[in-house]
């Protein structure tokens, strides 16, 4: 049965060990100019979109070229998906061409049909309800800029709302064994089923109305914009809605002294971030951009059989 990466707790402890031992290994290599072009010979991985995209197109395109693959980039608007194709007939079908299907999709349970009747990997490159692949890639920034604490020492804050990125911490929390503390407008709570689990699971994982409260001491102060994708017609009224959480000088210095600050991108600096924020903290948003690709590449090589 082939491996899927569809939530953040679908690997363990000990495989995001060996995913960010790899992850380091393949920037280095990077860095200094080795590709790894021969580690999938060829094969092609299907790259499936249903939401717009920057990062999520370019590193995964990016990680499979590097890695000696030939990445399929395929809007499902153009598919037959599209037009009622039964999900278990696309996932046989696909699976007969590609070594692994990456998606960047709306309703996770299309995922999770879909894995049921591939015989390859299937990876969540976004749903509306999770973003792993984002989320790996900023605990590798942590282990990366977070001033050699390691990483179950580390205390996260999230900042925002409470949709796919806020559920996925939550979930890297109770893997993982970090502190998270999590500050939501009302209204705006991650689903209730996976702040309990966290909360079973990591006794460090707390929920608090005051973002200044929830900012005191953390090591990693993160947030993502008020109004995600889709939701553009609720602009106005979450604006007004998170007013007091926004990531700003005063929050920040609520945090430890040598605290950093990351974004999954794209960032609104004004809203809920403000400028001299998102800029003094801009080399680690930028390496959290750039560590798609290299965490991304790992997880490649994780999940297709056969990889050296």
């Amino acid at each position: 049965m082939p491996r899927h990466y569809i939530t953040f707790r679908d690997l363990s402890l000990e495989d995001y060990g060996l995913l960010f031992q790899r992850s380091f290994a393949l920037k280095e290599e990077r860095r200094k100019g080795v590709y790894l072009r021969n580690h999938l010979k060829g094969r092609p991985v299907a790259v499936l979109f249903s939401k717009n995209s920057t990062r999520t197109r370019v590193s995964f395109e990016c990680a499979v070229n590097e890695l000696g693959g030939h990445a399929i980039i395929l809007n499902l608007g153009d598919s037959q998906w599209a037009r009622g194709e039964p999900l278990s007939h696309s996932a046989r079908v696909f699976s007969g061409y590609v070594s692994a299907i990456v998606i960047r999709h709306g309703p996770e349970n299309d995922l999770v049909k879909l894995s049921e009747s591939a015989s390859v990997p299937v990876v969540n490159a976004l749903t509306d309800e999770r973003h792993p692949c984002q989320v790996a890639a900023d605990v590798f920034t942590i282990l990366e800029k977070g001033r050699k604490i390691p990483l179950e020492k580390q205390k996260v804050c999230w900042i925002g709302d409470g949709g796919n990125m806020c559920q996925t911490w939550l979930e890297a929390a109770a893997v993982l064994g970090f502190a998270l503390n999590v500050s939501c407008p009302e209204g705006y709570q991650p689903d209730p089923s996976i702040s309990k689990r966290a909360m079973a699971d990591n006794p460090e994982v707390r929920f608090l109305q005051d973002p200044l409260e929830a900012a005191r001491g953390a090591t990693v102060v993160t947030t993502d914009v008020f109004t995600s994708m889709g939701r553009e017609k609720e602009a106005e009224r979450r604006r007004k809605d998170f007013q007091g959480f926004q990531v700003n000088a005063k929050l920040m210095a609520a945090a430890a002294e040598d605290a950093i600050f990351l974004h999954c991108l794209p960032a609104h600096p004004g809203e809920e971030v403000t400028e001299e924020v998102f800029e003094r903290h801009a080399d680690s948003v930028f390496a959290e951009a750039e560590n798609r690709l290299h965490v991304q590449k790992a997880l490649l090589e994780l999940l297709i059989p056969g990889l050296p």
